[in-house]
């Protein structure tokens, strides 16, 4: 059965490395292996968030069209992550890079630890909104039906979050 396309957001961050240089390399293998990108945010300098005493992470959303299921994009999108070197130490570590999925379509996706879409933080985490909120404004959130802009202005939380 081949699935209809599915519009999917994604964030990608890294604060280890050539930062820039690694998630433009997440960007190509997302569009060469996921989908094709219908939207781009800036990048962001994010202070970090959950473990403090690391480096800044630079982060990107980026919405792609897909005709893959929430799992395929997240094995796939996992994938990438270690072809590109991450290693998962510890939660919230520093890392190379970083690949979320956020949202799939309209679609709530509950498999426990291995992948809960919408993005079950994504909500408090002014690093996923700001740059989502560039590309996806107007996108309301399936369990909160609100809007991702009116999520970030009701978000209390101040982490330094800046357009480079």
């Amino acid at each position: 059965m081949e699935l209809d396309n599915e519009n999917v957001y994604l964030l990608l961050g890294s604060n280890l490395g050539d930062r820039k240089e690694l998630i433009d390399a997440g960007l190509k293998q997302i569009e060469l292996r996921i989908g094709r990108p219908f939207g781009i945010s800036s990048f962001y300098e994010t202070a970090a968030w959950g473990k403090e005493d690391q480096p800044s992470f630079l982060n990107v959303a980026v919405g792609v069209t897909t005709r893959l299921s929430p799992i395929e994009v997240l094995d796939i999108a996992l994938a990438i992550e270690s072809e590109l070197g991450r290693v998962r130490h510890e939660k919230w570590a520093e890392r190379l890079i970083d690949i979320d999925v956020i949202f799939y379509g309209n679609e709530i996706v509950d498999m426990g630890d291995r992948l809960q879409i919408p993005h079950p933080q994504m909500q408090y985490r002014k690093f996923v909104l700001k740059p989502l909120a560039e590309i996806a404004s107007n996108y309301v959130h399936p369990v909160l039906q609100l809007k991702v802009s009116e999520i970030l202005e009701r978000l209390n939380d101040n982490l330094s979050v800046s357009k480079v």
